[in-house]
């Protein structure tokens, strides 16, 4: 069960009908959100007869003859309302609270109606002024996805990046970064590969928005809604195996304790291989919450998880001639045994919620602990005549202690909703790499292109510019935002952030200690004009800023505590439209630009200045929802030109931005042949893209197609097959470099069994 989410549920009722006649009289009901939309496709249980109706894109619903039901929705918390029919009444209720009356959930497949995340607040996704793709738990488990970059594959304007191949790592709108990611709200930025066991959904916000979440997320962010304890009884186990030793179990467990107390406990171990050889992952984690409804108007939830991944550091094919190598996609550079990628996190968090009337409060602390370790063995250029590649090698340890506190007190009135918060969070670091030397004493070795695979270990010690290091930040913010309908057509969403953002690092190499203090003023303001209720238009302006630490504090230096963070400055308008209760369709249009980047003084090689920039246009329509009863769909183009304007340290001005191709497609569909038998078909097509920012390596276009079958034994055990890349296509999915190219998986096969009981 989702968070539930602070709404206003206003029912207008109109009788028509003179006391003392029949009960059995239509009544008109209105559903709407806190800032008083209209919320379409609520589900209307009428008791004690449980006939089912749905409310229509303007909120309204018709029951007849009975005055008992409960409502609930995607993104809502599920309401139960008794009324009275003694005649016309408005009915306001604060519905979050009061979740022991929680009788009736819905999945409501591909499509979400409403989300917290943006904005703080329970808003129909409709009426953000920002684009925002939402992939539920019902897609996840469609499509068999295990990973970040399995998520974001079907969301226009973002594209997965290699990360080494040992952490997510995400080009968002041209944008590429390891620590944009958030779960809950919250930051998690420490590089690591996550899973999905655990949630409810993930939702990727595109665009700064600062305001909200605080310094980077330039292109915007990942951010995943994990499952809490609810009050329906939850048991399930699902099995999965296929091709290249794919092995993996799961686990849902959800027990009530009476109506006051919940236990939910999440579990999930994987150990499977590769396409790649040598290559293989063992991971495994286990996530119990608990929910405690305190009173009718106060809940606590406890969280925690403890997660660990390990895993064959690989990274990748090169390259020749501006192309990938033509070597077997299975070809492993340097020596597999020597290659060990090791994470292990424990997530712990507590959120406290009380509605005292129109005020809603929600404090929220987590603390993260993390752990991580790799060592990579690296292919690099091959030599003039093409028989041999060079290979180095290095490892780096990792460790980091996370605190956030955020505080969030949100007043509900008739045409405003007004959001005040505030922010504390400590983020302790220790970082220490060595570089890898082959004899000693040379720090790369040359192997047959033909045959890269090494049994030479390398010995392992500090460099001259190898990092050995510790960083402190500390972040307070003070944030607030309104949510304004000026009237029934238009609705203005402003706000403002203010970051002071202090790093201190300790170089542990030489005495030397750095401080840099940043104060962040991060601006939204978004405008929505609705000229009838299923269709918002929408236009936004937002800032987020960068500090010049970098995303993962590892860049000051004696020059680079001199420079003023990066800004991202986004413009955007678009359409959002629920063409039926379950079909929404977005399209967006915008310019992101990025400025302060660091570029070499042409006067003075030697020094520094902030004259780089960065732009990206770009267009994306996206679709979600069900065409008919039957057919759901997922999916979106677009279409976008990221480039330098202004020369960097790392490309001249025009240069493409790496890894952002110009174009791409994707389509999900899953149909419902008959009552137990499904399928589901998935089209994906990228254009060309370069490796590297210095645009001399290309990674071909390619189209891929998937299929799966979904059949259900019983009501409560179904079966399904997935086939990726079903025409075996050979393609290049992306890149770190331009000689670390990964090449995409050959047709995969794998088989799920999912039981509940």
């Amino acid at each position: 069960m989702q968070a539930p989410r602070v709404i206003s549920l206003a029912v207008a009722l109109t009788c028509g009908v003179l006391m003392g006649q029949s009960t059995d009289i239509p009544l008109t009901g209105k559903v709407l959100d806190s800032s008083g939309s209209p919320i379409a496709g609520a589900r209307i249980v009428t008791a004690p007869s449980r006939s089912t109706v749905y409310s229509d894109a303007t909120g309204s619903f018709p029951i007849r003859g009975e005055w008992r039901f409960s409502l609930s929705k995607e993104g809502f918390s599920v309401a139960e309302v008794q009324l009275d029919p003694s005649g016309p009444r408005e009915i306001v209720l604060a519905v979050a609270p009061v979740i022991g009356v929680v009788t009736v959930t819905e999945n409501a497949g591909y499509l979400v109606g409403a989300t917290s995340t943006a904005t703080k607040t329970a808003t129909p996704l409709r009426d953000i002024p920002q684009s925002i793709a939402v992939v539920t738990q019902s897609q996840i488990r469609d499509q068999l996805m295990m990973s970040v970059a399995d998520v974001v594959r079907y969301v226009p304007g973002i594209s997965a990046h290699q990360g080494e191949n040992n952490r997510d790592q995400v080009i968002i709108r041209g944008n590429n970064s390891s620590a944009d990611f958030f779960v809950n709200g919250v930051r998690d930025d420490v590089q690591y590969f996550r899973d999905l066991y655990n949630l409810e959904r993930v939702e990727a916000l595109k665009g700064p928005n600062a305001m909200i979440f605080g310094r980077g997320g330039g292109g915007g962010v990942i951010n995943r809604v994990t499952k809490e304890a609810g009050f329906i009884p939850v048991r399930e186990i699902s099995l999965q195996g296929g091709s290249f030793g794919n092995k993996r179990i799961s686990g849902d467990v959800d027990q009530a304790f009476g109506d006051k107390l919940a236990l939910r406990v999440n579990g999930m171990y994987e150990n499977s291989n590769s396409f790649r050889r040598y290559v293989n992952l063992e991971r495994a984690g286990v996530s119990p919450t608990v929910t405690w409804l305190v009173n009718q108007r106060t809940r606590l939830v406890v969280a925690y998880e403890h997660f660990r991944d390990q895993r064959v550091g690989d990274r990748g094919i090169t390259s020749m001639n501006g192309r990938p190598a033509a070597v077997d996609f299975r070809t492993f550079f340097g020596n597999p045994n020597d290659t060990p990628v090791r994470a292990t996190v424990n997530l712990g968090s507590a959120m406290v919620e009380h509605q005292a009337g129109r005020w809603n409060i929600r404090n929220r602390t987590q603390f993260g602990g993390y752990d991580r370790f790799y060592r990579n063995y690296v292919p690099g250029a091959v030599t003039a005549n093409g028989l041999q590649v060079s290979i180095s090698s290095y490892d780096n340890a990792t460790g980091r202690l996370n605190m956030f506190n955020q505080t969030d007190v949100t007043y509900a009135a008739a045409r405003h909703t007004v959001l005040f918060g505030a922010e504390a969070g400590r983020q302790s670091t220790d970082n220490f790499r060595n570089t890898g030397y082959f004899g000693g004493t040379a720090t790369s070795i040359l192997a047959p292109l033909a045959s890269p695979v090494t049994g030479t270990y390398a010995t392992f010690r500090q460099s001259a510019t190898d990092a050995s290091n510790h960083i402190n930040t500390r972040v307070a913010a003070l944030y607030a935002q309104d949510q304004w309908t000026l009237s029934r057509y238009l609705r203005l969403v402003g706000g403002v952030r203010v970051d002071r953002f202090d790093l201190q690092f300790q170089n542990r190499r030489v005495p030397e200690r750095l401080q840099r203090v940043d104060t962040l003023i991060s601006p939204r303001l978004g405008l929505v004009l609705k000229p009838v209720e299923a269709v918002s238009f929408y236009a936004n302006y937002s800032v987020s800023y960068l500090p010049s630490a970098g995303d993962q504090f590892a860049s000051l230096t004696s020059v680079t505590q001199q420079v003023k963070p990066e800004k991202f400055e986004n413009y955007e308008v678009g359409i959002k439209w629920d063409v039926r209760r379950s079909l929404f369709l977005t399209m967006a249009a915008y310019r992101l630009d990025r400025t302060n980047t660091r570029s070499t003084d042409p006067n003075d090689p030697t020094r520094i200045v902030q004259t780089g920039s960065q732009r990206t246009n770009g267009v994306e329509l996206g679709w979600n929802g069900s065409v008919t009863k039957a057919w759901q769909v997922s999916g979106g183009v677009g279409v976008q030109d990221a480039f330098v304007t202004s020369a960097t340290t790392a490309a001249r001005a025009g240069a493409q931005v790496a890894q952002v191709p110009r174009a791409t497609f994707s389509l999900w569909n899953n149909y419902r042949v008959l009552s137990r038998l499904g399928a589901g078909l998935g089209v994906l097509n990228r254009s060309d893209m370069f490796a590297a920012i210095d645009n001399t390596v290309l990674l071909p276009s390619y189209t891929r197609v998937d299929a799966a079958v979904f059949y259900s034994l019983t009501e409560k055990i179904r079966l399904q097959a997935n086939v990726e890349n079903l025409t075996d296509r050979r393609y290049f999915a992306n890149a770190d470099n331009n000689t670390n190219i990964s090449p995409g998986s050959p047709r995969t096969l794998r088989i799920g069994l999912t039981a509940r009981f």
